[in-house]
């Protein structure tokens, strides 16, 4: 099933998504289930648990046919979508996971068993979007803004030092994420240069405000039963950027998840954005600009839509 978040009438809401409209199911749910009509889906985590378990035998009861009164469809032209998960505790990034965008940045694309996965992360609650959720290029470094579709992992239950064998099993779903970099981010041109200056600028700059669309929709992990055989692709105004496969990450979800779990405890509804393939505009020289519109698309998941805008004056 495909969960999904989103705002009708100034509420916020959740239910299923398909590519043209939304099933509202939270009042059905809430009332089957006996649950406050305030309850999101991720209050029924971890999976495997009672209240995720009547959940998802709920949703498999419903009949697209034969809707209950209390389910509303709705286009969707006419809600805006939130991020799939309304406010995770971690949001942790893979920086260099696939090994063509290693190179197309000069980099050295060293064989997995001699190195390990460098992973960052970018604060969920300023970053988060939603799918069609305009990007304003910040007016405090405007040149080199770039973009970076990846795979997104969400946690379903809690993680603590997992092996790659099982580590599918405590996964919840998978989502579509927009890894907004500035490239070109120096902070006080005028400094006095530090050893460390160049990674904090590269950190820093994955920072700014809306960096991080997220969506359209969680697709749950029963239905994608290998995450490593995933088209994905981003587009500007039509024109693709970046086309590849989630075949070819140096490190596999799997393994990302062993990796991270052995050192933090990854909790229900954390994210974990798996890398970005070759083709990021850092490569060509041709950063994002205002008035152009951004598809991230992986299939079966759906297509992340950010517009980009000017910040106003």
């Amino acid at each position: 099933m495909r969960l999904c978040r989103f705002q009708h009438q100034s509420l916020n809401r959740w239910g299923l998504y398909d590519e043209s409209t939304v099933l509202g199911i939270d009042h059905w749910v809430a009332t089957e289930l006996g649950w406050p009509q305030w309850w999101s889906w991720e209050q029924a985590l971890p999976t495997g648990g009672e209240a995720w378990l009547q959940l998802c035998d709920l949703i498999g009861q419903l009949r697209p046919t034969q809707l209950p009164a209390s389910v509303t469809r709705l286009d969707l032209a006419e809600v805006k979508l939130l991020p799939p998960v309304a406010r995770p505790n971690k949001l942790l990034l893979l920086a260099g996971n696939y090994a063509e965008h290693v190179r197309e940045q000069g980099g050295d694309a060293t064989e997995k068993l001699r190195t390990y996965p460098y992973v960052f992360s970018k604060p969920p609650s300023t970053t988060l979007v939603g799918c069609g959720t305009p990007f304003v290029i910040p007016r405090i470094s405007p040149a080199k803004m770039d973009h970076e579709v990846e795979l997104a992992v969400v946690i379903g239950r809690t993680a603590r030092a997992v092996a790659a064998s099982v580590a599918l099993e405590y996964v919840l779903g998978y989502t579509v994420v927009n890894d907004i970099s500035d490239r070109g981010f120096r902070p006080n041109p005028q400094r006095e240069v530090r050893p460390r200056d160049g990674f904090f600028d590269w950190l820093h700059g994955k920072w700014h405000d809306g960096s991080c669309p997220c969506g359209p929709c969680l697709l749950t992990a029963d239905a994608v039963p290998n995450p490593q055989a995933l088209p994905m692709s981003l587009s500007i105004d039509g024109d693709t950027r970046q086309s590849g496969n989630t075949s070819q990450m140096i490190f596999s979800v799997a393994e990302l998840i062993e990796f991270i779990s052995s050192f933090v405890t990854l909790e229900p509804g954390d994210i974990i954005a798996t890398g970005t393939p070759a083709g990021v505009g850092n490569a060509t020289g041709r950063y994002l600009r205002a008035g152009q519109t951004m598809t991230a698309s992986i299939d079966p998941i759906g297509q992340l839509v950010t517009p980009l805008v000017d910040a106003a004056d």
